[in-house]
C-alpha cells in the first residue's frame, strides 16, 4: 500500500494546501541528525547489512517490545540471552513471525517508519503479511547484497550532511579514527556518553572510572578523576564531538563544595549508598556543566525513564530491551543548582529532554523561555511520533517559541527509519505551521522560514554543526 503523499497533513482544504507548500520548500533539506545511536563501525567497515529479520527486527526495541507484550519470548526474535542459551538464529523464521504479528503495529509510528523503509529504501508498497512474508523477505535480503545498499552508500541516498553517534568515555574511538583516515567525505562525530563512569550504580562503575582514570595517566583522586574527563572530552571533541549526553534517571543537580565532592568521590568508589549515588549524579551535571563552559561541548540531559523495570527480562537478556519506562520528573527545583552557577552562561548550551509531557507547559517551556543556556530537545522515545510532535508544539510554543528548541533528531539505533522519523517530524511541523498560517498568526512567507529552521538549520546552529 503506497505511501499517501498528504499524510500527517491537516484535514481542512486550506490548512492542507497550505502544509503541501510548506513541505515542498523543505522536503529536500538534508538530515542533520546530532543525536542517534548508529554504530559507527558501520561508516568504517562498509559492509553489506545482514538478512532483514537482523536489520528490521532484532536491534529494533520498539518493535521487540510490542511483540512481547503478546506474549512472544524475546528467545523466538532471536535476541541474545546472557546464559547463552540457544535462540532462533534462522532469520526467515524470525520475519515470517514479525509478519504473521505486523498488525499489532496498526496506528503506531513503528508502522510508519517501517512502511516509509519499505517504498523508499526497497521500492516496496505491499503491507506485510504472512502471505507474502518469504516474497518480501528475499527482495529485501537480495537488494543488501548490492554496493548500493552499504552503510556510506545510504548515507548519501538518505541525504544525511552529518550524524552523531553515541559513545562511552571509555571507547578509544577507533571506528571514527578509521572513518576519518579513510578518505570518505561523510561526516559521522561521536558524542561523550559518560554514564558508565559518573553512575555509581552502572554495573562495574568502580572498575570502569579506574580504568578512566588509568586511560589518561591522571591521580586515583577527585582532582585526577575531574581532570580524566577534560582529557576525555578533548580526545572526543579532536574526533569531531561537539556534544555531551547524559542519561540520568532524574534531573537532580548540585553544587558541593571541592571538600564535600572529594569526600563523596571516595564514598561511591567504596561502596555506594542509594543516597550518594544519587547525589553524586546530581553533582556530576553541574561538574559536566561546568566542563562544557570550558570547551565549549553541548550539554544534553535526557533523564526519567525507569530503566531495566522488568527484572526478569533484563537478568535473562540484559539492557535495551524494551522494559525502560517514563516516569514523573522534576526540573524547576532539579535543575536550580546547575542553573544558579551557570544558566545566564553565555558558553554553556543545555539542551533538555523529557519522558513527562506534562513537565512540557508548566516546567521546561518556561524554563528554556528565560536562561539564555537553556533549550528544549524535540519529543523523543515514546513521543516521537506524530501525536507526540504535535503536542510538543502546542504546549511549547506559546511560552518558549520555536528558536528555543532545537529542530529534530532521531535519536535511533534503526539506520534506515532515519529519512522516514525525519520526514514525519517535518511534515508534522509544516502541518502545525499551517493552521497558524490559517489562522493569521503567521503569514506563508514567515512559516516557511520557521519551517526550514526546524527542519534543518536549528539542529545545526544548536549542535555547533
Amino acid at each position: 500500500m503506497a505511501l499517501d503523499p498528504d499524510r500527517f497533513f491537516p484535514t481542512g482544504t486550506e490548512t492542507r494546501a497550505i502544509a503541501r507548500r510548506l513541505y515542498e520548500g523543505v522536503a529536500a533539506l538534508p538530515i542533520v541528525s546530532p543525536h542517534g545511536h548508529t554504530d559507527p563501525a558501520w561508516y568504517a567497515k562498509d559492509e553489506a547489512f545482514p538478512d532483514p529479520a537482523t536489520l528490521f527486527v532484532k536491534p529494533d526495541h520498539y518493535v521487540t517490545r510490542m511483540l512481547y507484550s503478546q506474549g512472544i519470548q524475546l528467545e523466538a526474535l532471536g535476541i541474545p540471552r546472557r546464559d547463552g542459551a540457544l535462540v532462533e538464529t534462522d532469520g526467515r523464521r524470525i520475519w515470517r513471525l514479525f509478519a504473521e504479528n505486523f498488525f499489532l503495529f496498526a496506528g503506531t509510528p513503528s508502522r510508519l517508519w517501517f512502511e516509509h523503509s519499505m517504498e523508499f529504501v526497497f521500492g516496496i508498497t505491499d503491507r506485510l503479511a504472512p502471505d507474502n512474508a518469504d516474497k518480501i523477505y528475499d527482495r529485501i535480503a537480495e537488494a543488501l547484497t548490492r554496493p548500493d545498499m552499504r552503510p556510506r552508500a545510504l548515507y548519501k541516498k538518505f541525504n544525511i550532511e552529518v550524524i552523531a553517534t553515541t559513545d562511552s568515555a571509555l571507547d578509544d574511538l577507533a571506528s571514527h579514527d578509521a572513518i576519518r583516515a579513510s578518505g570518505w567525505d561523510g561526516r559521522v562525530v561521536p558524542t561523550y556518553r559518560p554514564d558508565a563512569v559518573v553512575d555509581p550504580e552502572a554495573p562495574g562503575f568502580a572498575a570502569n572510572v579506574r580504568r578512566l582514570v588509568e586511560m589518561t595517566g591522571d591521580a586515583m583522586s577527585w582532582d585526577g578523576y575531574l581532570k580524566a574527563h577534560r582529557a576525555r572530552r578533548a580526545y572526543f571533541k579532536e574526533r569531531g564531538a561537539t556534544a555531551t549526553d547524559h542519561g540520568h534517571p532524574s534531573a537532580r543537580t548540585e553544587n558541593l563544595s571541592r571538600a564535600d565532592a572529594a569526600a563523596l568521590f571516595e564514598r561511591v568508589l567504596a561502596d555506594a549508598s542509594p543516597a550518594d549515588a544519587d547525589l553524586f549524579r546530581a553533582q556530576m551535571l553541574t561538574e559536566m556543566a561546568r566542563m562544557s563552559v570550558e570547551d565549549g561541548l553541548v550539554m544534553q540531559i535526557h533523564p526519567g525513564s525507569f530503566r531495566n523495570h522488568n527484572p526478569a527480562l533484563f537478568a535473562a537478556f540484559g539492557k535495551d530491551m524494551g522494559a525502560d519506562i517514563p516516569q514523573r520528573t522534576d526540573y524547576v527545583h532539579a535543575l536550580k543548582p546547575l542553573l544558579d552557577a551557570y544558566g545566564n552562561d553565555p558558553h554553556l548550551r543545555l539542551i533538555l529532554f523529557t519522558l513527562d509531557e506534562t513537565s512540557y507547559s508548566r516546567e521546561l517551556a518556561p524554563l528554556a523561555g528565560h536562561y539564555p543556556a537553556l533549550r528544549l530537545g524535540p519529543p523523543w522515545w515514546f513521543f516521537d511520533s506524530p501525536e507526540g510532535m504535535r503536542r510538543f508544539r502546542e504546549l511549547t510554543t506559546e511560552t518558549a517559541g520555536f528558536y528555543n528548541t532545537v529542530g529534530f533528531n532521531d535519536d535511533t539505533r534503526a539506520y534506515l527509519s532515519i529519512p522516514a522519523r525525519h520526514d514525519m517530524a517535518r511534515r508534522v511541523d509544516c502541518a502545525y505551521l499551517s493552521r497558524l498560517v490559517a489562522d493569521h498568526r503567521l503569514d506563508e512567507e514567515e512559516a516557511y522560514a520557521i519551517a526550514r529552521e526546524l527542519a534543518h538549520d536549528l539542529a545545526r546552529r544548536a549542535y555547533n554543526l
